[in-house]
């Protein structure tokens, strides 16, 4: 089963998003940021690091997702 932010179970604190590439911590429950699966890890990338690595990030894609 797939977790997404948010997921954790009721009752327990979530601990805030924090980009991997600048450090910047997410606000609010649910951001709209961009999850990569790196070597079995899941690693979270925000809006502004996203927007300016967004042709490496479609580089590494197989064809078929473009």
């Amino acid at each position: 089963m797939t977790s997404l932010p948010g997921d954790e179970g009721a009752g327990e604190a979530a601990e805030p998003l924090v980009c991997a590439r600048c450090g910047t911590r997410a606000e609010g429950a649910q951001p709209t940021w961009t999850c990569s699966l790196e070597n079995g890890v899941r690693q979270y990338f925000c809006d502004t690091c996203s927007r300016e690595n967004l042709r490496s990030i479609e580089g590494r894609l197989d064809s078929a997702w473009w």
